[in-house]
């Protein structure tokens, strides 16, 4: 039985960079440091269009340079060996921000990254897989973007609950998701946000709302939206916000569709609608089965990071001491990653 993680991460350094096209070198990122005797939330930080955004404040401790920021790809793929995982689907750190409201300035983050995982894949033995990153501004270069990752190595589309000035059901979005849909790339929300008016408004010390809450709005907007409806084959991921929350949302979801005279799916919704959640450990997944099913549950350590979705060892403590029945732990951990990333 192999063994996915479903979210881990790769902690960019100045070294991602080097991979940017030379024409778009003028926007690379500068790494500044405090200077001495200055008490910063972050010992070093990222300076991105006139903006600083703290390098290392979510950086786990229980992993190091090395193997976070896949500087040493063979050291990473050791450290997964010993933590008894098969693979690692990538998603990145800097990008769950805001970083620039100038195309240009994103089109060339999203460049330099995805060249940058490209060459990690390369080197990888096909256990370390990603998202690409599309710089949605430039919807012509997106697509680009989503057929160079299609060809090296990526599995999903990294996206964030809310991408700049778009909810994820605006038309505006739908030529990616048509593109997503043809390539076989599932879209991959992750806990996080693109609109810089959200994220200055809770980003000081409200991380639940700056991070967690708009992918949870934007699973109940496309089930709203009928997504399922006009893109029929392409899977949705909501990753790295648990999923305790997920018979609330339907539960809701369920009152509006009875207001409207709407045939509700119930138990079936997810496996209906191509949708995947990521759980934790913490969750109470028995009842989030009896809620929403087990077909369409994953699991992720958030490797790489240390906040409240970080667990090292959280793929072999479900299989270990989880509780679950082996059949449904196979399918968390083996079969419905495998449905979901095409692995």
């Amino acid at each position: 039985m192999a063994i996915i993680d479903a979210d881990a991460h790769v902690v960019e350094n100045d070294r991602t960079w080097d991979f940017m096209p030379e024409e778009d070198q003028p926007h690379r990122p500068a790494i500044l440091v405090p200077k001495e005797g200055h008490k910063t939330r972050a010992g070093e930080y990222w300076f991105i269009d006139g903006r600083v955004f703290g390098k290392d404040v979510n950086v786990g401790l229980d992993t190091d340079p090395e193997t976070r920021e896949a500087s040493n790809v063979q050291k990473r793929l050791a450290h997964m060996d010993d933590l008894g995982v098969s693979t690692h689907v990538l998603y990145p750190t800097v990008f769950l921000r805001p970083l620039t409201r100038h195309p240009e300035v994103e089109v060339a983050l999203a460049r330099g990254y995805n060249r940058w995982l490209g060459n990690i894949h390369e080197q990888g033995d096909d256990r370390l897989r990603w998202t690409v990153i599309v710089p949605t501004s430039r919807m012509d270069i997106a697509i680009e973007e989503l057929n160079y990752g299609k060809e090296h190595g990526a599995c999903g589309v990294f996206m964030r609950g809310i991408e700049g000035e778009y909810r994820l059901s605006d038309p505006y979005l739908q030529p990616l998701w048509a593109e997503a849909q043809r390539l076989d790339l599932p879209i991959c929300i992750h806990a996080a946000t693109g609109n810089f008016g959200y994220f200055d408004y809770f980003s000081r010390d409200a991380g639940f709302s700056t991070f967690k809450l708009p992918a949870v709005g934007a699973f109940h907007d496309i089930i709203m939206k009928n997504m399922h409806k006009k893109f029929p084959d392409l899977r949705w991921a909501f990753v790295e916000v648990s999923a305790s929350w997920v018979p609330y949302a339907m539960n809701d979801l369920s009152v509006r569709y009875a207001k409207q005279g709407i045939p509700w799916a119930g138990r079936e919704l997810l496996a209906e609608r191509n949708i995947f959640v990521a759980v934790q450990t913490a969750d109470d997944i028995d009842y989030i089965v009896a809620t929403a099913g087990e077909d369409n549950l994953v699991i992720g350590t958030d490797y790489g990071h240390n906040d409240t979705s970080t667990e090292l060892r959280a793929l072999t403590n479900l299989r270990d001491n989880g509780g679950l029945d082996p059949i449904l732990a196979d399918k968390i951990l083996d079969k419905n990653p495998c449905r979901l990333y095409s692995l």
